[in-house]
């Protein structure tokens, strides 16, 4: 069995502190790791994206401090994906391609990276959905092709995926609007393959869905969770520290449930939204041209 710790949404900044809204980053990542102190031996710590809020490398270097010591005391490595706040040349300058020992390791023209490694005979292959200066995300014809030639050999166990923007979505515009804008040619590119699990993020979220054969994870966020009893059109953001764990090779598999930490804070509001202000950030961030029937 092969047990996956999945954070995703971090959004660790140079100061280490508070922002404007109350959220922290790097105390709600410092929390999560205490609360789960008690999970014995882990396979994989897997990071889906948003690791920096402010894409600095005093981020990144906290982040890796805090995510390696925990995970290299359950015998663990980490692996890091990009996310819509990531900065790739700080993140390749800290991180390197998001992998300890990758086996495989794709460079875009635009400085895109992904990698694949081998974990308990399970393949992990993360992916870059980065699109800079937007929050949605896109899955270039290069990645998907590199992709497509690593998938042409099965792996002993099979193959999760890593990436930041999910390729399903609620039905809430800013899901729809900040997603991943080319699932159909991902989807095409996973048929008939070995891939059996997607992780994502950046919704600040769960969701379980499927993309073709696969079962697909969105992961609640470390620095906040997005509560979805807020007025439609509207968004609301939570303190409360969340993360998932991942059993693959059971009879059930994938088994995944959510952790939250303990938090004095927990269920209050970080920030909230409006419908004015939702559309505001789905027209700078989204595609251009975007429209909801």
């Amino acid at each position: 069995m092969m047990r996956i710790l999945h954070l995703s949404d971090t959004h660790v900044d140079r100061s280490g502190g508070p922002d404007a809204d109350g959220a922290d980053g790097t105390g709600a990542l410092h929390r999560l790791l205490a609360e789960l102190g008690h999970l014995p031996a882990l396979d994989a710590v897997v990071v889906t994206g948003d690791i920096a809020d402010d894409g600095s490398r005093e981020a990144y270097a906290r982040a890796r401090e805090l995510l390696t010591g925990y995970a290299g005391r359950r015998g663990a490595n980490v692996f890091y994906t990009t996310g819509n706040h990531d900065d790739r040349a700080a993140f390749a300058d800290v991180l390197g391609s998001g992998h300890v020992q990758p086996e495989a390791v794709y460079e875009g023209a635009a400085g895109e990276r992904a990698g694949a490694s081998t974990v308990d005979g399970w393949r992990l292959i993360t992916l870059d959905t980065l699109v800079p200066g937007k929050g949605y995300g896109r899955l270039d014809g290069s990645q998907l092709d590199w992709l497509r030639e690593l998938l042409v050999t099965p792996a002993p166990l099979g193959t999760v995926l890593a990436f930041h923007h999910p390729p399903v979505a609620l039905d809430v515009n800013v899901q729809r609007a900040l997603g991943l804008h080319n699932s159909t040619e991902l989807a095409e590119t996973i048929r008939g393959t070995d891939v059996q699990l997607i992780l994502c993020g950046h919704f600040h979220l769960q969701i379980l869905a499927r993309l073709e054969q696969a079962v697909v994870w969105v992961t609640p966020g470390v620095v906040s969770r997005i509560d979805l009893t807020a007025r439609p059109g509207t968004e609301r953001a939570v303190h409360g520290p969340s993360a998932s764990l991942v059993h693959l090779g059971t009879p059930h598999g994938p088994l995944i449930h959510t952790l939250h930490a303990r938090d004095p804070r927990m269920g209050e509001t970080v920030y909230e939204a409006d419908e004015e202000e939702m559309h505001e950030v789905i027209e700078r961030l989204g595609p251009s041209g975007l429209q909801f029937g």
